[in-house]
């Protein structure tokens, strides 16, 4: 891998949406630490142009917690109630899922918030990109994202390192800028929204906003 963007990448998830169902905590030993697992909900509304009417789309993320944010921000919340996370992609080796593992959660009252939806990355290209025209003639550039980043880990007490790999879509005339300015091995930084694939795995993927190639 080369080190353009330094040893590490980036890669920071923000979520603000409705909890599924109230969290249940249980406790490690060994350290003695507090650990829920969530589902979130965020909304997406946008105008489709080809049926000339709004459309609506919930994305559902599974979130990890361990740690003090557990007691401070979720021991308490229920079902309905708004949560503000933010935290990282991790691929977990335990039960063989890609989730997001949280070291931010604030909890707000139930009730209706505009969801928030984030993701900002960078990695470097480890596969040759795919630009696909659509049946609706949208171009649509796919790419295959190799993330190297680094976090405390609140079990350890240390930081630990994370390699992971996640597609990216970008659309448009942001597709074609890709394809002329990227290839296999070119580092990029992404902001856009966390997605989810039709398959059991719910395996991630990311819809770019915007993708900027970086120059060795």
């Amino acid at each position: 891998m080369t080190t353009s963007l330094g040893n590490h990448h980036l890669c920071k998830v923000t979520l603000l949406g409705n909890l599924v169902a109230k969290p249940e905590v249980r406790y490690s030993s060994n350290p003695v630490l507090a650990i829920a697992e969530i589902t979130l909900a965020t909304h997406s509304r946008w105008f489709d142009k080809t049926s000339n009417q709004f459309k609506e789309w919930t994305d559902f993320h599974t979130i990890k917690v361990i740690g003090d944010i557990v007691e401070e921000a979720l021991l308490y919340a229920d079902k309905g109630d708004v949560m503000l996370i933010h935290g990282y992609m991790l691929d977990s080796a335990k039960s063989q899922r890609q989730i997001i593992h949280a070291n931010f959660a604030q909890h707000f009252a139930k009730g209706y918030a505009q969801s928030i939806n984030l993701v900002q990355l960078s990695g470097e290209i480890n596969a040759p990109i795919k630009l696909l025209t659509t049946a609706s003639d949208k171009q649509l550039a796919e790419l295959s994202l190799a993330i190297k980043h680094q976090v405390y880990s609140p079990v350890s007490g240390k930081k630990q390192e994370f390699e992971m790999t996640r597609l990216v879509h970008v659309w448009g005339k942001q597709a074609q800028y890709i394809a002329n300015n990227a290839q296999e091995g070119s580092q990029v930084v992404v902001e856009g929204k966390l997605s989810y694939q039709k398959d059991q795995q719910k395996t991630q993927f990311i819809e770019a906003k915007q993708t900027v190639v970086l120059k060795s």
